[in-house]
């Protein structure tokens, strides 16, 4: 990779080169590539999809559409099974209002972890509450990992979903979830994977995988807000109805009867969110062409040289030491995360502090919150020293007092 190539193609960092931007767990930053493609979208078509009979109609549904097939490309997908949504969030959340509503009993066993991200396991707790079914959950060996054993212990025959991080979005752990998948499958169960912190740092194969849905969200691998996407099986999205009702996803409508357009189009509800998803196909261009291995092995290197220089700094409490990805979680000893954040900002660091809308695992930590560094293939080496000097700084700092 060439770093200053890459750095220039992002105008925030451009605007702001002393910036050290660590929070990508939350939002990665954006690229000429994808905003010039929302912006020619506004200034040369600003026109509805699918339902005009005109040329600029006609030109924004191509591109519509041809976004589709880019992020179907990126995953190993197929065309028809990307339902284009608002983001991860809803993306689960569509699972398990269409799916699990509708297909779970009282009885049926729904496994998750503590590790999740509330949008991964709130959702089947309100299933739960709805239909009967029971919520278990994965424990976690010592470091807070999921392991295969460990859930093969609450695997059972009653299973019928299982719904799991790829990777964890405060440790930065990888789930096994080949092999989960594998043994879900023989128990009969669906899985539905919360690819999230996943997809924009590692290739995703979802044929590879096998697995029964993914979800993922645009802003975290460099495209805009307001778009996600849900990759299911052909076979299950087919039998799953729609949670929305309206334009565009209506086939025929009566008074006394209504039909639906075939998957993924029963999902997508309304004018859809026609300029973040072509910013979205231009994102998994762009992390197509620096490559998902390189993107890996870089975030990797960039957190082993943090950790290097954490470790001679006293008084830190460092949750994750062995994770595979670009995620540190830690906190200074008895210093508030919030309290060591505003140190991290007056040197233009930008990390993340809080519970991260996880508070299971938060909890699990027995902590109120950790201060989390998340690094991109577009930060540096700089970028880690910045770092480790502004933890050090506010060690020094809250240890005066």
């Amino acid at each position: 990779m060439n770093l200053d190539l890459i750095r220039k193609d992002f105008p925030v960092l451009r605007d702001n080169p002393k910036l050290a931007y660590l929070d990508n767990a939350a939002m990665a930053l954006k690229p000429d590539k994808v905003i010039d493609a929302v912006n020619s979208y506004y200034s040369k078509l600003g026109v509805n999809v699918h339902r005009g009979v005109y040329k600029l109609s006609y030109e924004a549904t191509d591109l519509y559409e041809e976004s589709r097939h880019k992020v179907a490309k990126f995953i190993n997908a197929d065309f028809e099974n990307i339902v284009f949504t608002r983001g991860a969030s809803a993306s689960l959340n569509l699972v398990a209002s269409s799916y699990g509503i509708n297909f779970l009993k009282a009885g049926d066993e729904i496994i998750t972890s503590e590790l999740e991200h509330h949008s991964s396991h709130m959702p089947w707790s309100n299933v739960a509450n709805i239909t009967g079914a029971k919520v278990k959950y994965i424990p976690l060996d010592e470091e807070g990992r999921i392991t295969v054993e460990a859930f093969k212990s609450v695997l059972t025959k009653n299973t019928k979903v299982v719904a799991l991080t790829y990777v964890s979005n405060v440790m930065g752990y990888v789930t096994p979830i080949r092999e989960i998948i594998k043994l879900a499958h023989e128990a009969g169960a669906i899985v539905s994977v919360d690819g999230a912190q996943a997809v924009p740092h590692m290739k995703v194969d979802v044929k590879e995988l096998d697995c029964d849905f993914l979800s993922f969200s645009g802003h975290k691998l460099c495209g805009p807000t307001g778009i996600g996407v849900l990759y299911g099986k052909k076979e299950i999205l087919e039998k799953m109805p729609p949670i929305e009702f309206g334009g565009d996803m209506a086939d025929t409508v009566t008074k006394d009867s209504q039909t639906y357009k075939a998957a993924p189009y029963k999902f997508e509800t309304g004018t859809p969110i026609i300029a973040a998803a072509i910013g979205l196909g231009e994102a998994c261009e762009y992390l197509e062409s620096i490559g998902l291995d390189n993107i890996a092995k870089y975030e990797y290197m960039l957190k082993e040289k943090a950790l290097e220089g954490l470790k001679h700094i006293p008084g830190l409490k460092i949750y994750n030491p062995t994770c595979e990805t670009g995620i540190i979680s830690f906190n200074i000893d008895g210093v508030h995360p919030h309290d060591a954040a505003s140190v991290f900002d007056k040197n233009d660091v930008c990390i993340r502090a809080g519970h991260h809308c996880a508070q299971l695992i938060t909890s699990w930590l027995d902590t109120i919150g950790t201060v989390r560094a998340s690094f991109y293939f577009y930060n540096t080496l700089e970028d880690v020293e910045k770092f480790v000097k502004s933890v050090k700084e506010a060690s020094d700092f809250f240890n005066m007092f």
